[in-house]
């Protein structure tokens, strides 16, 4: 199976512990209420349970399973995090008796993983419980056939919730409950901003605006950087200048209550340098341009859920 490329797998980023929380988010103890296995223990893993276990107490780590195939990565995890890690799921029934509907199981591998991870599960052994995915382009139809649970959420979080700034769109099946719903929020909260949406199918217009959001934005640096380099300034000063811009530029649209139109507006005085601009980005049709993108990517995604 293919997989979407908006994810987090290969980014190259370990989470520093500079951007975590330093006590686990309130009321997760109590949200999770019984045991938590994460079955993959990559990057995404490794910033999840980093935000969500930072400062918890024994009984809390004494909760939680990792299971990873990497022996660096289970070595790191144990020590860093303070779980117990596991190198396979066939070991799970020996380290948890049979999962029930008090326990989650978070799905964090490679999507195109999933498949052979599953079947490592005795049957039925955890179909009780609740299994959140945050894998890209496995649909709830592909987790229940798998894991033959119903408690089901599929979630599209995107790269900045390695540093606690994510966007993740959520999406439950009708099994899981408003208890269930309070522990995936819990769990995820420190990865940044949440978003529940009402079919499963808008997660692919989710993909398309924020999962693969950020490589949108990361074009748009990579543009105005060179455009500061061609101009003479020292490649740092290119940079601090665009990161600082577009920081600051979110920060006055979050402040505001008023449309992004507006704002630009707002700095766009007739005959002035902004207008220059903007005047040639519109009459090269840049905002068709991004929106038949995000477009594109939407039907990606949807190809690839039907893969």
């Amino acid at each position: 199976m293919q997989t979407q490329t908006s994810g987090f797998y290969d980014t190259g980023l370990t989470p520093s512990p500079e951007t975590l929380p330093a006590s686990p988010p309130p009321g997760l103890a109590a949200a999770l209420a019984g045991r938590l296995v994460v079955v993959g223990g990559g990057n995404m893993a490794r910033a999840l349970l980093g935000g969500a276990l930072a400062g918890a107490d024994a009984a809390l780590l004494a909760r939680v399973r990792v299971v990873e195939r990497s022996e660096d990565t289970r070595t790191a995890l144990a020590r860093d995090l303070g779980v117990t890690v596991l190198p396979d799921l066939s070991e799970l029934p020996a380290a948890a008796p049979e999962l029930d509907a008090s326990d989650t199981v978070l799905w964090a591998v490679k999507p195109q993983g999933f498949a052979a991870a599953a079947a490592e599960l005795p049957p039925g052994f955890a179909a009780p419980a609740l299994h959140v995915s945050v894998m890209a382009g496995v649909t709830l139809a592909r987790l229940a056939q798998a894991t033959g649970a119903a408690a089901l959420v599929r979630t599209m979080p995107n790269t900045p919730a390695l540093v606690g700034q994510g966007m993740t769109g959520l999406f439950a099946a009708p099994a899981v409950s408003a208890a269930q719903r309070n522990s995936v929020q819990a769990l995820l909260k420190s990865t940044g901003e949440l978003l529940w949406v009402e079919a499963e199918g808008d997660l692919d217009s989710v993909t398309a605006v924020s999962g693969s959001g950020p490589a949108y934005v990361f074009l748009l640096m990579e543009a105005m950087m060179a455009a500061g380099r061609d101009m003479g300034l020292p490649a740092a000063a290119a940079r601090q200048l665009v990161l600082q811009t577009l920081a600051g530029a979110t920060a006055l649209a979050r402040a505001s209550e008023v449309d992004p139109a507006v704002l630009r507006a707002r700095v766009t005085s007739p005959g002035g340098t902004t207008h220059a601009a903007i005047s040639h980005m519109l009459d090269g049709g840049l905002p068709a341009l991004v929106q038949a993108a995000l477009h594109k990517a939407r039907e990606r995604s949807q190809e690839l859920g039907q893969a």
